[in-house]
């Protein structure tokens, strides 16, 4: 029988890719890497909130997978049976687990350690791709389903509560976001928290602890999102910036036996993560989003052992001495013998009074399915000519009521021209050439956008409180002022050799030891393709590199 859209998009509803079942032989070969337990009383595997769990296989019996929700307390997620895996996207780093699980009595396992699963995965590739599979559909089950998370409760336009439902949502983790106007959930909850307005918006665990109007540090802390990064080790490579050229980077470099960090501020996937559809990424005939693509790449580069360390922004270097050190936000130092820029590149803001009121309250930078949620029944504006807006616009279209597309200049100058036939095809997009936004009108949040139509000089009102900009870039390298040269944009300047002893590299840096990658480099093409094959290529040098240190 074939399977609805619906049912294809609910990751439980193909228990056998979600929760499969490994043949006999497939045990037998795992074996190897473990050992047996039984248990003869009920026992917990693990809990909520643990790090760095085991990997169990159940030979007989059945483990129950449990899971808390702040408002409906404790509920039962899954039961495993013979030749089933426990397990989910957790299991490849040390964030916290997210669900409990407890063995029946009179079950066995085969138990393979934390310090073990690396190599199951690697030894034995036709097991790892099935269970790397499960893992990610887990994932998107938790997700779709809201198993294992936090509840956000404040004003869905207001912008803190955005950054935090951005943040949880891009670092895939499982939120549901209720309404503290028109919900009708919303009263108990306030009042059996004893939460105000004042207090929201709110995140509340499901042991039912509350975080009143934290930032996302404090949250990623409190979660356990946060990956520490270890400050007395000396690592082989730090990549700065986790977007798709940090995440080759990382892939690569982890792959090749190199002591591998990535610090990022938001999540995996960097401008390209806030992308609805990637339709010309090679390999991908039907388009992947950028979260999907990067989420893959995440998991990919800590299969191999990188450790990706989110919600500390990297304040600055010292490249004074060697190894290297980089300062994080929160005061926190890292060395290592090399490091990767791959910090990328923002868009732009534009020139136009009240623009920073607006930010966060109606102003947005990404498109995603949170973003299209919001703008569900609206009219909306798009802000750009670029690849990015492009497919903003068609990604919104099936949501909001009208897309209305702001453009300097044509739309042909800087967008794919399949992009450009969809959006003029499209019956609920409306394209203005040559005009640019004059005001922002609004109380509390955004009300109307105001633009010039640059042949007729007559101004358009539109009655909106969703703008999307995304014009231009501004590379994001504050950080490494008075260690290697930037051009007069501030993008780094790369070509250099990594000298005294290394070769010409294209990525190289005026300091030796720093390679640049991907948006943030002078010269690079915007493209996803491009970051990713920049990011992988730069291990070769960065080999060369460290090789010469040793003579």
């Amino acid at each position: 029988m074939l399977m609805t859209n619906e049912e294809l998009s609910d990751p439980w509803k193909r228990e056998g890719q979600t929760f499969p079942e490994l043949s006999e032989d497939m045990m037998n070969r795992l074996s190897g890497y473990g050992r047996e337990e039984q248990f003869d009383s009920e026992t917990q595997l693990f809990k909520r909130g643990d790090r760095s769990i085991d990997f169990f296989v159940v030979l007989a019996g059945e483990i129950r997978i449990t899971y808390t929700h702040a408002g409906a307390g404790q509920g039962l997620l899954y039961t495993y049976r013979r030749g089933q895996f426990t397990g989910e996207q957790n299991l490849f780093n040390t964030r916290k687990i997210l669900l409990t699980a407890t063995a029946v009595p009179g079950t066995v396992v085969l138990r393979v350690r934390n310090e073990n699963f690396r190599s199951l995965l690697i030894g034995e590739p036709e097991i790892g791709e099935i269970i790397i599979r499960a893992f990610i559909l887990r994932r998107m089950g938790f997700i779709r389903h809201q198993r294992g998370g936090v509840v956000l409760l404040g004003h869905p336009n207001n912008g803190q509560l955005l950054e935090l439902q951005r943040f949880l949502t891009r670092n895939t983790y499982p939120v549901e976001v209720i309404d503290s106007v028109s919900s009708p959930e919303a009263e108990a909850l306030m009042t059996s928290f004893g939460l105000t307005e004042a207090s929201l918006p709110a995140v509340i665990e499901p042991d039912r602890s509350v975080l009143i109007r934290p930032n996302t540090m404090a949250l990623a802390d409190r979660l356990g999102i946060a990956e520490a990064p270890d400050t007395g080790a000396i690592y082989d490579v730090a990549v700065v910036g986790a977007g798709p050229s940090g995440l080759a980077a990382a892939v690569y470099a982890a792959s090749e036996g190199l002591n591998t960090i990535v610090l990022e501020k938001l999540a995996p996937g960097g401008q390209a993560g806030t992308s609805s559809k990637i339709e010309n990424y090679l390999g991908f005939p039907t388009g992947i989003s950028g979260m999907a693509l990067a989420g893959r790449a995440h998991i990919q580069a800590q299969k191999f052992g990188a450790l990706l360390s989110v919600s500390r922004n990297v304040v600055s270097v010292d490249c004074s001495d060697f190894p290297l050190r980089l300062t994080l936000e929160d005061g926190r130092v890292v060395s290592a013998r090399s490091i990767v820029v791959a910090s990328g590149a923002r868009y732009r803001r534009l020139d136009v009074p009240d623009y920073d009121r607006f930010e966060g309250q109606g102003i947005h930078y990404a498109a995603t399915a949170m973003e299209a949620q919001i703008c569900r029944e609206q009219d909306v504006v798009v802000v750009g000519g670029g690849n990015s807006a492009g497919q903003a616009a068609i990604f919104l279209a099936g949501t909001a009521r009208h897309v209305h597309m702001l453009l300097r200049s044509g739309i042909s100058r800087n967008m794919s021209d399949y992009l450009v036939q969809r959006i003029l095809s499209a019956p609920k997009i409306s394209v203005y050439e040559n005009c640019q936004v004059e005001a922002l009108h609004g109380l509390d949040a955004l009300q109307e956008v105001i633009w010039r139509d640059a042949a007729s000089h007559r101004p358009i009102h539109l009655s909106t409180g969703n703008m999307f900009v995304m014009i231009g870039a501004a590379p994001n390298t504050d950080w490494l002022q008075g260690c290697i040269d930037l051009d007069q944009r501030g993008f780094v300047t790369t070509g250099m050799t990594s000298e005294p002893q290394g070769p010409l590299s294209p990525f190289a840096t005026s300091h030796p030891g720093i390679f640049a990658v991907g948006d943030v480099r002078s010269g690079s093409v915007k493209r996803v393709a491009s970051a990713v094959g920049e990011g992988s290529v730069v291990v070769s040098a960065i080999h060369q590199f460290l090789a010469s240190q040793h003579h």
